[in-house]
């Protein structure tokens, strides 16, 4: 009964931790997203070998 108890206490730890994480890495992404697409504009067409 204790064990369950120590979990249920600690759920909201874990899912906070969850949420942040997921809050960091989307954050990171969406950030070198947006810094990615502002450096190609200041590229050439001609100089892009991706395209």
């Amino acid at each position: 009964m204790i064990g369950g108890m120590i979990a249920i206490a600690d759920a909201g730890y874990i899912y906070g931790s969850y949420v942040l994480t997921f809050v960091v890495v989307g954050a990171f992404g969406w950030r070198a997203v947006r810094q990615g697409r502002k450096l190609g504009e200041q590229i050439d067409d001609a100089d892009k070998y991706w395209n």
